[in-house]
């Protein structure tokens, strides 16, 4: 498998998952502006739509958007417990989330990466619609449940911890949400992250040494 991505971007769940599944993969860093990939091809003959993650599966074909790119790799890997058993409540559950962060949370720090700067209002409009956001997640790990779904890592805690990882970029203080942040902590020690945060140049390895 390959996997297109760009540093820090929401690619990174699909590294996180693919390191945590512990399945042979390659990567192609991929520059969104220019459209080229650091192999040297044209993204957009891959992904037409522009942007990561696009994951290329063994047999050729190409995945995009995140909450399928996850879930076909969970599905990879069963025992790893990263995603439930599809038909299952718990499986609705896990969709759901994706979908929240996907088009919720994701969505939400969209002004923030649009390439222009913020005037004051625009920017308290736009760290408002992001801390409603987080108030959902902070009231979903209102039971101190460690994870999203409950006690296992899921790839709803991989996409999770990437969107909400963007709040160390823009400046926003995850104090007032305690639960999300001991949950980012507790997710961002874990071995799979902590190499994924390495590759992508997040952290430097010899602050993990």
């Amino acid at each position: 498998m390959k996997l297109h991505y760009k540093p820090g971007a929401c690619s990174m769940a699909a590294h996180i998952t693919l390191n945590e599944i512990g399945a042979p993969f390659d990567l192609d860093k991929t520059d969104t502006e220019t459209g080229k990939t650091e192999s040297g091809g044209e993204f957009r003959t891959i992904s037409p739509n522009g942007y990561v993650p696009a994951l290329v599966t063994a047999g050729g074909d190409v995945i995009t958007e995140n909450p399928a790119v996850l879930q076909f790799l969970a599905d990879q890997a069963p025992d790893t417990g990263l995603a439930p058993m599809n038909g299952t409540l718990e499986r609705a559950r896990l969709q759901e989330i994706l979908n929240f962060v996907s088009s919720e949370l994701h969505k939400a720090f969209g002004p923030f990466f649009s390439g222009t700067d913020l005037d004051l209002n625009t920017r308290v409009k736009s760290e408002a619609s992001v801390a409603r956001r987080i108030d959902h997640i902070e009231r979903s790990l209102s039971d101190d449940r460690p994870y999203l779904l409950g006690e296992t890592f899921s790839i709803a805690d991989a996409y999770a911890f990437v969107v909400l990882n963007w709040t160390n970029f823009v400046g926003i203080d995850l104090a007032p949400w305690p639960k999300t942040r001991v949950y980012m902590e507790r997710v961002a020690a874990r071995p799979a992250v902590v190499k994924t945060m390495v590759t992508e140049g997040l952290v430097a390895q010899e602050q993990v040494a």
